[in-house]
């Protein structure tokens, strides 16, 4: 992976380094108390499913960076345990749609909320200087990666 060379050099880089374990901590905090009895392959699925509704065990697959068996068994847990709904495609019957269930929903909408209260937390302790900055950077931040994200050609090797 490539160093950020921009204008603020490493600084920033390792800003945003030192930053991210708090971050990810919130967000492990979030999943326990929402999720306790699902793993982090389950939500990286169910998330999925939510952004692709209908999509099909090899496209989750692909998305999870899985082997299709895998997958396939991580499918089944979630069908057993009442989060994904397993439909025959309207194409092809014997493709399999990927659908989530008001549990499933629930969950995720649990972990939200959560997360939020924990982040909510962290940021009533800055001050509102910092807050603003924040909010501004992130939203830049995430334009940036959304953008990259449509257009392919943007990114680098």
């Amino acid at each position: 992976m490539a160093e950020y060379h921009g204008p603020d050099g490493p600084h920033l880089a390792a800003a945003v380094d030192d930053a991210a374990p708090a971050l990810l901590a919130a967000w492990d905090a979030a999943r326990e108390r929402a999720t306790p009895r699902v793993s982090w392959p389950q939500l990286s699925a169910l998330l999925v499913v939510e952004q692709a509704e209908g999509i099909n065990l090899r496209g989750l697959a692909g998305r999870l960076k899985m082997i299709l068996s895998s997958a396939s068994r991580l499918c089944d847990r979630l069908v057993a345990s009442g989060l994904v709904e397993r439909v025959p495609g309207r194409a092809d019957r014997r493709e399999i749609a990927l659908f989530l269930t008001p549990a499933s929903r629930q969950l995720l909408e649990d972990l939200r909320a959560t997360r939020r209260a924990i982040l909510g937390e962290v940021l009533d302790r800055m001050s509102p200087a910092g807050r603003a900055a924040l909010i501004r950077g992130l939203a830049e931040f995430s334009a940036a990666a959304t953008a990259e994200e449509r257009d392919p050609e943007k990114r680098t090797a």
